[in-house]
């Protein structure tokens, strides 16, 4: 059993590169175009983070992975990732597609926030002169909508749940946390927004609705957020990134979407050698591209690359889960010796699990039984035996031992 999934909304308005990033990403198919309201429903598609895998410190001349995949010891580790439809101004009223978004991000854990840092698109999403639009701008009233949003839930039938919980005394935090829970909310969630709004020891039921609307946006802050700032190889984009980094609280990470899908295409089709997070190509076959093709890849290399680093599509997904969800990799095996599961392969899983988990908690995760009658786990780097509050470490090995037949 794979650990709980953890996931990804990208969120932003119309016609920003959002359906680019989610196929570049997940090399899914969807429907990519210059014009705003191009994704109708949510796509759901598996991404991959990027890291270095625990086969390359043990010395191990390979891994079997069983999902994702292993490339010059760069382990690729599925994520799940939605791409939600547009917004526009309003939306959280209903306007453009707003309900159909709302409805999609509910179980988001982390929210990227794709932005048109060129300034190239007004806020429905139209064409606009690069530069005429304030990224920064775009970003407050995004922010804006998705605490509407969250007001609007919570407003709704407020002041008998309000009554019912001052009147039956049930715990605050406990009563938020399930009225919320259809959001992804978890009680630390509700715990910092409650702390964000000052409200800790005001009574329930004397919340006000500009006290309603705090902790809102406390609800908001608390579930994490990254700005992509796309279309970053556009000469507008570059003072508007400075800006944001500067001026806004969140990570931003310059982006650009069409370069990175551009260079996963080339290298499936074997014209180039590049894995997602690099930061230059190898031309392989340069006979079978033409000089469009051959031009196009230079643009990328000197406007995104050299410039930028990398695409930045897999550092927005490396520090959406790495550092915003704070996860870690974790090994389990059956063998502590040759580092294999019970069919001999090497190292197949690699659990993406939040820091701060046990050992007990991973035997849950591999099997329910593992879990209720778990005896001890071996860390296999170190063989040693560690009990069940042990917490597990970046990129630990270990062989849970349990008192059932069921094996890790």
């Amino acid at each position: 059993m794979p650990p709980p999934e953890r996931q990804a909304g990208l969120v932003g308005k119309t016609n920003v590169g959002k359906s680019t990033f989610f196929a570049a990403a997940t090399l899914a198919s969807v429907e990519l175009g210059n014009r705003p309201f191009v994704t109708l429903e949510p796509h759901t598609g598996i991404g991959y983070v990027r890291k270095r895998c625990v086969h390359v410190e043990l010395g191990l001349p390979r891994c079997d992975p069983a999902s994702g995949y292993c490339v010059d010891g760069w382990r690729f580790i599925p994520v799940k990732i939605v791409d939600t439809p547009g917004l526009i101004p309003g939306a959280h009223e209903g306007k453009g597609l707003g309900n159909k978004f709302l409805d999609s991000i509910r179980r988001a854990d982390a929210i990227i926030l794709v932005v048109d840092a060129s300034g190239s698109t007004d806020a429905l999403g139209n064409p606009v002169p690069p530069g005429s639009y304030d990224p920064v701008d775009e970003v407050r009233w995004l922010e804006t909508e998705i605490e509407e949003w969250i007001f609007n839930i919570l407003l709704n039938d407020w002041d008998r749940f309000a009554m019912k919980v001052s009147t039956t005394g049930q715990n605050i935090v406990e009563a938020l946390t399930q009225r919320l829970s259809g959001l992804s909310i978890r009680r630390y969630h509700v715990e910092k927004a409650l702390s964000y709004a000052g409200l800790v020891a005001k009574p329930i039921s004397s919340w006000s609705r500009e006290d309603l609307r705090e902790f809102a946006k406390g609800l908001r802050l608390a579930k994490p957020m990254l700005i992509a700032a796309n279309k970053a190889d556009l000469p507008s984009a570059e003072e508007n990134i400075r800006r944001m980094q500067k001026e806004l609280p969140y990570p931003v990470v310059p982006t650009s979407a069409a370069a990175e899908l551009a260079l996963r295409r080339a290298a499936r089709a074997g014209l180039i050698k590049y894995l997602p997070g690099d930061s230059d190509f190898e031309v392989l076959q340069e006979d079978k591209l033409s000089q469009q093709q051959l031009k196009a890849l230079e643009y990328i290399r000197e406007n995104v690359l050299k410039k930028w680093g990398s695409t930045g599509v897999q550092q927005v997904l490396n520090k959406t889960f790495f550092e915003l969800l704070d996860m870690i990799v974790v090994y389990p095996v059956e063998d502590v010796n040759r580092f294999t599961d019970s069919r001999g392969r090497v190292l197949p899983d690699a659990y993406l699990v939040p820091r701060g988990t046990t050992a007990r908690e991973l035997a849950y995760m591999i099997h329910t039984d593992l879990g209720k009658t778990f005896l001890y786990a071996i860390n296999a780097k170190t063989k040693t035996r560690v009990g069940e509050d042990y917490v597990l470490q970046d990129n630990d090995v270990i062989k849970v031992v349990a008192a059932a037949a069921h094996r890790a």
